[in-house]
């Protein structure tokens, strides 16, 4: 088992829907020897579902990790490169005939090369092949680019396989061309996570944030549970889990003679 998988597996167990599922488990197996217990552990998974499945509820976890406003075209004429980060493959996707990216990564994408057209600057587009398949993410990004945007990135990175190596292995391609500030596209949950790694790098990070979250109630359907709200509080509790795992892994390290 790689040290990717495994420590993925450990996130799916701490996240929902299976952390709710598991406290629902073994409420359900508890309820006769601990009636009390088992019935507690039945009404806080079932009542975390609910909360965690509403679309306000998810903006508002997604907020909270949001660091910065959208770009400005001040602050993009003052980078010398963009750097695009995967976000995930479909593998062997049969309408395409192969790996092509996903929904998550065709966004990001897209926005990187609403970047270059605005300001001209090279794109370093990065990611690699976490979960095995033919193509990495840097490559087919590459391809997309260039196929559907008729835009070249001056850089592939395709060996990363978490958000940490984005940094580690994109940061010497530039500084190889003594590039410093860069612009850095990715998801604007995704943020707070990325930029103090790709700054540990010695970068100047200019934060692009996409999909910028509401804390609004619209309606009375942002209370109502949903798969999309499920989704968007599973991805900001997976962002806050990963800052809590490199703070820790940081810490070891430090630790470490």
């Amino acid at each position: 088992m790689t040290a990717w998988l495994a420590t993925n597996l450990v996130a799916v167990a701490l996240l929902p829907p299976l952390i709710l599922v598991l406290l629902l488990a073994a409420g359900l197996i508890l309820q006769r020897r601990r009636p009390r217990l088992a019935k507690s552990l039945i009404l806080l998974s079932t009542a975390a579902l609910y909360i965690l499945s509403t679309p306000w509820v998810g903006g508002l976890l997604q907020k909270s990790l949001e660091i910065s406003a959208p770009l400005s075209p001040a602050q993009l004429q003052a980078a010398d490169a963009i750097i695009v980060l995967g976000g995930g493959r479909r593998i062997a996707a049969a309408e395409y005939g192969g790996d092509t990216l996903k929904g998550i990564s065709l966004e990001r994408l897209r926005y990187a090369a609403h970047l270059h057209r605005a300001s001209g600057l090279p794109i370093l587009a990065t990611g690699g092949k976490p979960d095995g398949g033919t193509l990495s993410e840097g490559r087919i990004m590459q391809h997309i680019l260039q196929s559907e945007y008729d835009i070249s990135p001056r850089w592939i990175e395709d060996a990363a396989l978490t958000t940490w190596d984005n940094a580690r292995l994109s940061a010497p391609l530039l500084k190889a061309q003594n590039i410093r500030r860069i612009v850095l596209v990715t998801h604007a949950w995704h943020l707070r996570r990325a930029v103090p790694l790709f700054e540990s790098q010695g970068l100047k990070v200019i934060p692009a944030g996409i999909q910028f979250s509401s804390t609004r109630i619209d309606s009375i359907l942002d209370l109502l549970p949903t798969p999309a709200g499920l989704r968007d509080s599973t991805f900001a509790l997976h962002e806050w889990l990963g800052i809590l795992w490199y703070k820790l892994r940081s810490i070891f390290a430090e630790g470490t003679p």
